[in-house]
């Protein structure tokens, strides 16, 4: 595979998401009875594609980079080797680039970034840079800020994919601008790319680069993009206030839910969740069996207790009518089991997708990684409470603006429906909910379901 400038034949792409490991999974070797069907989204083809291999022209550098090896054969996914770079432990940039190359044309298209962190204790930031001029003009993503206790996109070891999109730039310098609705100034006549990568300044961090990619974006599906409305938890307020708004605008929800819950105190009984699906196009998901599973997160869990609970909650929505395939992980945790089996690949022997709460940027087509899908939490109308203003969405420039402009997938995660004032950051008002529904209304942006989504590129 030639390394410089566009490659165009036959593109070994890093699939979607990771495959289910041959033969056991942490010991977990019995199929499910009711596995995924294998719906699993198409791979979109490259454009342009830069592979690092033989002769590529790229280069690494910055006051941040100890030492680097542009030819790197120890560890690679395509052909037979990648870039290997060390940071300093400066918290300075670190960085992989190339300037002057052929003017690319980025309109319609999105960013594939493929890449390693060997460990990723000493992360901080990741960034992208496209731009031109030696990039005296830029445009950036901050793809990735790492966590110390959330759940995080990038983990160690392991070779992620990930999708940048217009949607999602929020900096600019030079000549290049972002206006106040959220639009760049140009997507085109771009000759330079960085991939950056900023260590905390305690220790260094080893990355490596395998591909920079360009691949058609969303907006060939959804012009004006598409926004899918997810609530987790089964709570009663999603059948009795929210169902009745959403009604009124024609628009479908996805109810992620905890089977243990169901009928019980304040969450929906088994009809409603029925009458939800078959008269109001609403899908029916996953998110525990298990009340005290939901309560603890399966990371809590040995890899064999998550298993089992994955299971019983497919079974579960089988046997009462509920078809979907899709999945939320309780409180956003994927993390690997207290055994050390990844629960996102647990999750996969089960489902087709698990969405997280993780909103660095907004989700594509196809998604990156479907078990790791973003979303954006905590929205409400309430003020004091922390949590997602409802105008970071509906304000001008905001992600309803992005969104519609772009042609992005934005995934929103709401909880429980109040109709007074909201006084936790897990609730929005009926007057908010309200509100929201008529901003999407008014940009004409398509409301579908996660399973209708994912239908798309399947």
């Amino acid at each position: 595979m030639a390394g410089g400038g566009a490659w165009l034949g036959n593109v070994v792409a890093q699939p979607a998401a990771a495959p289910a490991a041959e033969g056991a999974i942490g010991g977990l070797s019995t199929p499910p009875p009711y596995a995924p069907s294998g719906r699993r989204p198409k791979n979109r083809r490259a454009t342009w594609s830069q592979q690092f291999q033989a002769s590529h022209g790229w280069s690494a550098g910055g006051a941040g980079t100890q030492s680097a090896e542009v030819n790197d054969k120890a560890q690679f996914v395509r052909g037979t080797q990648a870039v290997r770079v060390t940071t300093n432990g400066s918290g300075k940039q670190s960085y992989v680039r190339r300037s002057g190359m052929d003017a690319m044309d980025l309109s319609g298209k999105m960013i594939r970034l493929v890449f390693r962190v060997d460990d990723v204790t000493d992360l901080a930031k990741m960034v992208f840079y496209l731009g031109s001029g030696g990039l005296k003009n830029y445009f950036s993503w901050t793809f990735h800020s790492h966590s110390k206790t959330a759940a995080n996109y990038v983990q160690s070891g392991e070779w992620v994919t990930v999708h940048l999109q217009w949607a999602d730039v929020k900096s600019a310098a030079g000549t290049y601008t972002v206006s106040a609705d959220g639009k760049p100034s140009t997507t085109t006549d771009f000759t330079d790319m960085s991939f950056a990568v900023y260590d905390n300044a305690a220790g260094p961090v080893t990355y490596r680069l395998q591909a920079v990619e360009l691949i058609p974006d969303t907006s060939e599906a959804f012009p004006k993009g598409v926004v899918s409305i997810t609530f987790d938890d089964s709570h009663k307020s999603i059948h009795d206030l929210a169902r009745p708004i959403m009604d009124s605008f024609g628009f479908p929800g996805t109810s992620y839910n905890i089977a243990d819950a169901i009928g019980t105190g304040n969450f929906m009984t088994v009809d409603q969740m029925r009458s939800m699906q078959n008269f109001s196009g609403w899908e029916m998901g996953g998110h525990a069996y298990a009340n005290a599973t939901h309560t603890a997160s399966y990371p809590k869990l040995t890899a064999e207790q998550a298993d089992e609970d994955f299971r019983k909650l497919r079974e579960w929505l089988v046997s009462n009518g509920f078809t979907s395939e899709h999945f939320a992980y309780p409180h956003g945790a994927f993390q690997k089991t207290s055994d050390g089996v990844p629960v996102d690949l647990i999750a996969s022997r089960h489902f087709t997708t698990a969405r997280s709460i993780i909103s660095e940027t907004i989700e594509s087509f196809a998604p990156a990684n479907p078990y790791r899908l973003k979303s954006l939490t905590g929205i409400t109308d309430g003020t004091g409470i922390g949590g997602a203003p409802l105008a970071r969405l509906t304000g001008e420039g905001g992600q309803l603006d992005r969104c519609r402009e772009s042609g992005d997938w934005l995934i929103l995660c709401l909880h429980k429906i109040v109709e007074g004032a909201p006084k936790t950051s897990t609730e929005i008002g009926t007057a908010g909910l309200t509100t929201l529904m008529q901003e999407l209304a008014d940009r004409d942006i398509p409301v579908v379901t996660v399973e209708e989504a994912m239908a798309y590129y399947q």
